[in-house]
């Protein structure tokens, strides 16, 4: 099967159950939950066990649903195509293996066909890539969907942790994963009682503030299945460790700290900063970093520190996107344009993300979207 469609909620089996027997019969199956928001716990045991590929909130939008349908295969499609191309990956490599090196004209074909086989792998790589950020956007999307879950803030600490491994001239791959870090820095406490998270907190008691900061532990447990988060999930789990040695939860200490979960640490403090001063935001952002200063060689490392004031800037203006943007809705759409902010539902839930390159196709679907709204959409697109 290409698709395979399951509601959460029938008689003698739920969806996670299921999807759990079909994903071992059949794995390369791309799997969608329908679900009601209740439902959480039993999605998140989907998410795990299942491997579900997307959900759709009941009651959807029968355009929503087909054009989840269309994508999930398309995507299993794309796998296919893969799978086939890794095989005849191998079987160049088997043939290169069998080349003779003495001659030179079979030495000059030998690199070509090593060059053509490193193309091909590249491709794949930049496919599973995908398959990556689809994962994060989706537990994302739950913590968009919570209403005592702030995903701006979310997305403006991914995008200072972006900024900060940028600034260290760190590899690609560690700089995606900074940001992924900061997307689910707060995953952890969909799992956890919403009175630990739905006041500030300074107003919990001690015994709430502890059952607070078990929520990096809860969040390494519900990513443990995906292993491609591995280092995303320890990120989060140590974001509570002090430069000094003095943090949670193991007390860990200078470089023995992940640098991640460090990156991770000062981006979220600097945006919880800058939230607590009721002030103008240039006051509020000069808030957030001399609090973040006054910390540094006890709460953080000083380099990264460093790196945050070189790079302020940029956050700020990061953060400030929207103003450098038009902001249209769905009718004055045009093919070719892309958006510059990620576009929500009126529930939370992603519909197209950041960079999204409109055709005809997306502008239709959206446009069918919005007339079923009370109000239109507020789309931020690019200028060019």
């Amino acid at each position: 099967f290409e698709v395979i469609i399951c509601d959460m909620r029938m008689p003698k089996i739920n969806g996670a159950q299921f999807f759990q027997q079909a994903r071992e019969l059949a794995p390369d199956s791309q799997r969608i939950l329908l679900t009601g928001f209740t439902d959480i716990d039993t999605t998140l045991t989907a998410i795990n066990d299942g491997q579900i590929h997307g959900y759709i909130q009941k009651p959807w939008q029968n355009d929503l649903l087909l054009s989840c349908i269309v994508d999930s295969m398309e995507k299993y499609q794309l796998k296919k195509q893969n799978q086939a191309l890794q095989q005849q990956i191998n079987a160049q490599n088997i043939a290169l293996k069998e080349l003779n090196n003495s001659l030179e004209q079979r030495v000059e074909k030998r690199t070509k066909q090593i060059k053509q086989v490193l193309k091909q792998l590249e491709i794949a790589n930049a496919s599973e890539k995908h398959e990556h950020r689809s994962t994060v956007e989706l537990l994302y999307n739950f913590i968009n969907a919570n209403p005592y879950l702030d995903g701006i803030k979310a997305e403006n600490i991914a995008n200072t942790c972006t900024q900060i491994a940028k600034q260290l001239q760190l590899p690609e791959k560690n700089i995606e994963m900074a940001a992924m870090a900061g997307y689910l820095a707060q995953i952890g406490l969909l799992a956890m009682d919403p009175q630990l998270y739905e006041h500030p907190l300074h107003e919990l008691t001690e015994q709430q503030r502890k059952r607070y900061y078990t929520h990096p532990s809860t969040a390494q447990l519900m990513l443990m299945p995906a292993t491609h988060l591995h280092d995303v999930s320890d990120a989060i789990y140590h974001q509570y460790e002090h430069y000094s040695g003095n943090g949670l939860p193991k007390g860990l200490k200078g470089n023995d700290i992940p640098l991640s979960a460090m990156i991770l640490a000062l981006a979220r403090d600097y945006w919880d900063a800058y939230e607590q001063c009721q002030q103008t935001d240039a006051k509020k952002h000069q808030h957030a970093l001399e609090t973040v200063t006054r910390f540094s060689g006890t709460y953080y490392h000083p380099k990264l520190v460093h790196a945050l004031t070189e790079c302020r800037i940029k956050c700020i203006k990061q953060q400030s996107k929207i103003g450098s943007m038009q902001i249209i809705t769905a009718r004055q759409l045009t093919v070719n344009m892309v958006l510059g902010h990620a576009l929500h539902s009126h529930n939370g839930i992603m519909l197209l993300p950041k960079g999204h390159l409109f055709s005809a196709k997306s502008i239709e679907k959206l446009q069918q979207l919005e007339a079923k709204k009370p109000s239109p959409f507020r789309i931020m697109i690019k200028s060019s």
